[in-house]
């Protein structure tokens, strides 16, 4: 027991350290995942919006910490509640996303590694097996260092928790693992590669045949039967090939001008996903980098979801010279986590991403 009390104390806390700092490197990633999760068709907790940031660091950070508090053998009673607190949330909340399809992703592990609720719901109960089994040989899990030393490993990995989430979300994340990290190719990215899979749905036909209603499933084809038509319904048998970005495009009305753009060799788009949350002191430095970008040969665009009369309202305000154009807001989250946010392109290729906090910092060779 005490061998097992002692492997899988080391193992259990290394897992919340390692999922922890992955959500620790993109805390406002993790916020947005928090407010899918308060949506009114999932917890219906939107008044928890406003406060979906402070929760995240919060979660984020005390996952950390109970996982080097774990491994160490401080303050075990607290430590081990709070484990045993933590997973049967987790556990819950995988196991309501997984049975009623509510969040496709549950976010356990941030944009590092994508697993469905149902896998998470799996991983989440052994977890809960291997911190019941620990729990229940406790009187094993002895301090590894002198009080003195397990008191300062805990003060210093938590100011060095608080430091680093403050500094990701004054710059971005030191580690980018979504599919618009810089290298990325979006032409490229967008693109099915030739023989992918494709999605396979079945179609349910509603008949009503003899008075009574008659389902035929087939793939597509309509059913061979003399019975009145009343509907069909499809549901997805086989997923297909989804390229990494599949919701990026650059729109003005009715026009699509995605190509028109990524094909630029030297364009500069400033990212506002929503025009309204924008921070002031970002949208103060665009002027400047539209100046500083158009004298190096650059085109410069605005990116938002937000309104005409938003936008009109933005440029008069900054005294920016530069259009906006449409794109979906999920995907302007993703691209950058600052709003604004300075993206650089190349012939549709990211060249290079800065928080507006490192405007100063953009590369226009």
């Amino acid at each position: 027991m005490k061998v097992l009390v002692g492997f899988f104390r080391i193992f259990v806390g290394i897992f919340f350290i390692i999922s922890g700092f992955i959500k620790l490197n993109d805390p406002l990633g993790f916020s947005y995942k928090l407010t899918d999760y308060f949506a009114p068709d999932v917890l219906n907790l939107e008044f928890l919006n406003p406060y979906a940031l402070v929760l995240s660091i919060f979660i984020v950070i005390f996952e950390v910490m109970v996982g080097v508090l774990l491994i160490i053998g401080y303050k075990v009673k607290f430590t081990l509640w709070s484990l045993l607190g933590m997973i049967v949330f987790f556990t819950f909340l995988t196991f309501y996303s997984a049975y009623f399809d509510k969040v496709k992703d549950c976010g356990c592990f941030g944009d590092a590694l994508k697993i469905t609720p149902w896998q998470s719901f799996g991983k989440d109960v052994v977890l809960t097996a291997l911190i019941l089994l620990i729990f229940v040989g406790r009187k094993h899990l002895t301090p590894f260092f002198s009080k003195f030393a397990n008191t300062l490993i805990t003060f210093v990995a938590f100011i060095l928790c608080m430091w680093y989430a403050y500094h990701v979300l004054m710059h971005l994340p030191e580690v980018d693992f979504r599919a618009y990290k810089e290298g990325v190719n979006i032409k490229k990215g967008m693109s099915v590669p030739e023989g992918a899979p494709k999605a396979i749905f079945d179609y349910n036909w509603e008949f009503e045949e003899n008075g009574k209603t008659k389902i035929i499933t087939t793939e597509g084809a309509y059913p061979q039967t003399s019975g009145k038509f009343i509907g069909v319904k499809t549901e997805v048998k086989q997923e297909g090939y989804v390229p990494p970005i599949h919701d990026f495009s650059i729109e003005k009305g009715d026009q699509d001008l995605t190509d028109q753009f990524l094909n630029e060799d030297k364009l500069v788009t400033i990212i506002c996903y929503n025009l309204s949350k924008s921070e002031a002191d970002g949208m103060g430095k665009l002027a400047d980098v539209y100046t500083q970008a158009t004298k190096a040969g650059y085109k410069v665009i605005g990116i938002s979801a937000s309104g005409a009369d938003k936008i009109g309202n933005i440029k008069s305000t900054y005294g920016l010279p530069f259009d906006f154009y449409f794109c979906d807001e999920t995907a302007l989250k993703t691209i950058v986590r600052s709003n604004p946010g300075i993206v650089v392109l190349n012939g549709g290729t990211i060249k290079q991403k800065l928080h507006w906090n490192d405007a100063e910092q953009i590369e226009l060779p």
